[in-house]
């Protein structure tokens, strides 16, 4: 089976590396080093799975910057190029997606679109009448940044949006080549996936925020937030998952996906998903306020990734957290060794964590490492359960 997977992001490479054990595939880029780094079997994103699996198995994939080359004789083409979210059309960029849907009907048109990228409900069926075919079906993804082919190879469930052989067939493959036995596959209509990937992310945001809100609560009242949030996880019906108090839910996918979602609740009455939206923004306003009211003169930021085992800064809440401290005339540098510039955002970057441990007067951390310990009554975070 020949599978071509455009787009190299984690989606996309997971998906590669883990198909090229038992087919075919090719991975297409627009980004040469990317293509490069995967034809030396390097990983081009930080995923310790992924780099291990490049440099131990006997992989059948390489990568091209030709999309038209690529897909000849492809049976399956799986997109996962990013999709943005517009903020000025409230909706997500879907034209990366479109673009290598219109080139694959048009030069290898037998092969079966496979769209991984995350969509507004009603896109696959949108684009189905616009383009005048049905050779497109929609199979989300459930993927972690940094651990993305470990959730492919262990898939908590595997849903293609489709009824039919073709559906068939591309679950197998997936299931195939995964290392957890009798993986759930669920075959839903079309809409209906669309809206599984975007109410799933809207409930872990909302459990995120869920979270964080306990948390505000705690800390305007003086109580302890983690003999609390112990209280709450013991009910089996809650669980001792997704609560550790943050900055807020970021990343590449909650924000944007939660956006989404309510966009698509138009003329729709709903309240929920709303306050999941406006809870995030909140929430970061309130720890910019505790942060200014110790008035420091000067701020560190210990790393601008929201997780540990990510390099991903897009949609950081530790940004967001920055800007307002900014706005308040602030001082603050920055600590992130994944960059390579002197600045972000207008802060300064240090390459050096003694530098901003001795100089700050307090250093904000989304989440708390051991090279923090030895300066933790300088440290500012909500990572309840790393503390100690």
């Amino acid at each position: 089976m020949k599978i071509v997977v455009v787009g190299l992001g984690y989606v996309g490479l997971s998906n590669a590396v883990m198909l090229a054990q038992h087919n075919e595939v090719v991975g297409v880029d627009i980004s040469q080093e990317r293509v490069n780094a995967l034809n030396s079997r390097q990983s081009p994103i930080l995923d310790t799975e992924i780099s291990e699996y490049l440099a131990q198995k006997d992989l059948n994939l390489s990568a091209s910057t030709n999309l038209i080359e690529s897909i000849s004789k492809a049976d399956y083409v799986i997109v996962s190029t990013p999709t943005n979210y517009d903020v000025y059309t409230n909706s997500f960029d879907t034209s990366s997606v479109e673009g290598v849907i219109s080139q694959v009907i048009q030069f290898e048109p037998k092969a079966c679109i496979v769209v991984k990228s995350t969509v507004p409900v009603g896109f696959v069926d949108d684009v189905r009448h616009r383009l005048g075919t049905d050779n497109i079906i929609f199979a989300p993804e459930f993927l972690r940044e940094g651990m993305a082919l470990f959730d492919n190879l262990y898939p908590s469930r595997i849903i293609v949006g489709e009824k039919s052989k073709r559906a068939e067939i591309f679950a197998n493959l997936l299931a195939e080549c995964a290392l957890k036995p009798d993986v759930e596959i669920l075959f839903t209509g079309t809409r209906e996936a669309e809206a599984v990937k975007l109410f799933s992310n809207t409930y872990l945001a909302m459990r995120v925020s869920f979270f964080n809100e306990l948390d505000s609560y705690a800390l305007s009242n003086s109580m302890n937030t983690r003999e609390i949030i112990d209280g709450v996880s013991c009910d089996p019906r809650i669980g001792q998952h997704y609560n550790n108090p943050s900055f807020g839910y970021g990343g590449y996918c909650l924000p944007k996906d939660t956006k989404q979602l309510l966009s698509n609740f138009y003329n729709i009455p709903q309240q929920l998903i709303s306050a999941v939206v406006e809870s995030n923004t909140t929430r970061k306003q309130f720890l910019a306020n505790q942060i200014i009211s110790i008035k420091p003169k000067l701020v560190g930021i210990y790393r601008l990734a929201m997780k540990a085992g990510s390099d991903n800064f897009r949609e950081s809440a530790v940004i967001d957290i920055i800007q307002i401290l900014q706005d308040n005339s602030l001082d603050v540098v920055i600590y992130e060794p994944d960059v390579n510039t002197d600045s972000v955002i207008g802060c300064k970057v240090v390459d050096s964590l003694a530098e901003l441990k001795i100089n700050c007067d307090v250093i904000v951390a989304n989440r708390i490492t051991n090279e923090l310990k030895d300066v933790s009554y300088k440290v500012y975070s909500r990572d309840i359960f790393n503390r100690d």
